[in-house]
């Protein structure tokens, strides 16, 4: 039980230098071939969007939009998958001495 115990502590520690080390990433994703970049760190947060100068199109304000939604998104994947990459490790090697089944 005091092995299984150390173990948690151990894992606990280990989860939270992960989710250290994620939020202090930043994220990028891309939309329309590059006109439009998102960057997010990985607590979620929108730190900036560029745009390119022929992108913003008077007619078509609608395109703007879409493409920063585009963006977000794949920068918002991008930490999703980085986070789930990290944080999935950190219970691997975990002994649960048959707790679990």
């Amino acid at each position: 039980m005091r092995q299984l115990m150390q173990q948690a502590q151990q894992m606990q520690q280990q989860m939270a230098a992960a989710q250290q080390a994620l939020a202090d990433k930043t994220y990028e994703g891309t939309a329309g071939g590059g006109v439009v970049t998102a960057v997010v760190r990985g607590t979620g947060e929108l730190v900036s969007v560029r745009f390119s100068a022929d992108v913003l199109d008077p007619e078509d304000p609608e395109l703007a939009g879409d493409l920063v939604v585009a963006a977000v998104n794949q920068a918002l994947a991008s930490m999703s998958a980085d986070a789930e990459s990290s944080m999935g490790g950190v219970a691997g090697g975990m002994d649960l001495g048959g707790l679990l089944g």
